[in-house]
């Protein structure tokens, strides 16, 4: 979730779409993204695929165990993780570093991550399915559903649409850069009180004016989402997205699970930038709801952009409104509905999501014609060149 569209809930301005702050705090990694100082671990590296590949793939594994290596050796990753799937869909799995710097332990290859604000792809995808089910307007406005719920200086649900939330132009400010790292580890939120936090401050921009990466726009589509339906965000998730497509994998936490179910490589905080790394595996991940909580893997994450850009989670013209972009004010990157879309160095674009959230930073997606890849760090870069390194692993991945 990191305000950047690095997408955390506090953070630094790094870059995946929205601002970046310069000091992380766990708040700020919440979710899709916060930059979080790396620190430096063991050179360790290995590598596998999953199944056997011609001569001429064998290029694609070499460059991305080459990015994994670059990740651990030069810019301090404790530990990094990829999943390639080619066009034929054949899956290829990468590790480099140590899964715990404590122990030294392995890297569990495929191993479970807190996938921050790729959360928000998720509920886009709920959200849009209402909308194809006629149960929510896309340009219907907020009160439409939550009558009298968002108001604040400068801020009216009567004045916001359900497209202008998932669309990161309501102008809503962000509760997750009011979050301190003991609030985000140990703390449980109720989604109202997310909202409440970010109520608290006035309006960023007027809707529909700019592009404004925030979390809380997530929070307030996740509580239309229990509105519409009459049952908890985690329980449409899984029965519309995660059981459907069979993402074995993937989970959204229960309320007070603060530790990764499978096996998974230990996630890293430092906040002050010069501040000693902290193990920050286990946390409560409510400050992410909507916005940052989901648990899953690599692989699982490829499955879903699959799944998604192929049409199998939502119809065509619900598909059609999610790829509907618009700039963000960052280089090559551009903002659909709860989806992204970078150019690659191959040509083309990928798309995806991106997150981070205290501990890990995920980042990956998917081109048109089938290639999928996700690369996950533990623990969230704080300087441009590590955050590009993670970015240039992905690009290795969809081009090699």
């Amino acid at each position: 979730m990191r305000t950047q569209i690095r997408q955390g809930l506090r953070s630094s301005t790094r870059q995946q779409g929205g601002r970046r702050r310069r000091a992380v705090s766990a708040a700020a990694a919440v979710a899709i993204g916060v930059m979080t100082l790396g620190a430096l671990a063991p050179p360790a590296a290995s590598a596998s695929d999953s199944a056997a590949v011609s001569a001429a793939a064998a290029a694609r594994p070499d460059a991305v165990q080459q990015a994994l290596n670059t990740l651990v050796r030069d810019d301090g990753m404790p530990a990094a993780l990829a999943s390639v799937q080619d066009r034929n869909g054949r899956t290829h799995t990468y590790t480099a570093g140590v899964g715990d710097l404590t122990t030294g332990s392995k890297v569990p290859r495929d191993g479970q991550v807190r996938i921050g604000s790729n959360t928000k792809a998720f509920t886009a995808v709920v959200v849009l399915q209402l909308v194809g089910e006629g149960k929510i307007g896309l340009d219907a406005s907020v009160d439409t559903y939550l009558p009298g719920l968002v108001r604040g200086e400068g801020i009216d649900g009567r004045r916001i649409t359900v497209r202008q939330l998932l669309q990161h132009t309501s102008g809503l400010p962000d509760y997750g850069i009011h979050l301190d790292d003991d609030e985000i580890r140990n703390r449980y939120f109720e989604p109202r009180e997310l909202l409440d936090i970010a109520l608290r401050y006035k309006a960023d921009a007027a809707p529909g004016t700019t592009w404004g990466y925030s979390n809380t726009n997530y929070v307030v589509a996740g509580l239309i989402v229990q509105k519409v339906t009459g049952r908890p965000l985690a329980e449409e998730m899984d029965r519309r997205i995660i059981k459907r497509i069979g993402l074995r994998h993937t989970y959204f936490p229960a309320p007070g699970e603060m530790t990764i179910r499978e096996p998974h490589p230990q996630g890293y905080h430092r906040n002050p930038a010069d501040g000693p790394l902290r193990d920050f595996t286990e946390l409560d991940p409510s400050a992410g709801w909507a916005a940052g909580q989901l648990i899953s893997t690599n692989s699982d994450l490829n499955r879903f952009f699959t799944a998604l850009l192929a049409g199998h989670l939502l119809p065509a013209a619900q598909l059609a409104e999610m790829r509907t972009t618009v700039p963000t004010g960052h280089p090559g990157l551009r903002y659909g509905l709860g989806l992204t879309s970078r150019p690659l160095s191959c040509g083309g674009v990928y798309w995806g999501h991106g997150g981070d959230i205290a501990g890990y930073e995920t980042r990956g997606g998917v081109t048109d014609d089938g290639r999928a890849a996700n690369v996950a760090v533990t623990t969230i870069p704080t300087d441009e060149a590590a955050t590009q390194h993670v970015k240039d692993a992905v690009d290795r991945a969809l081009c090699g």
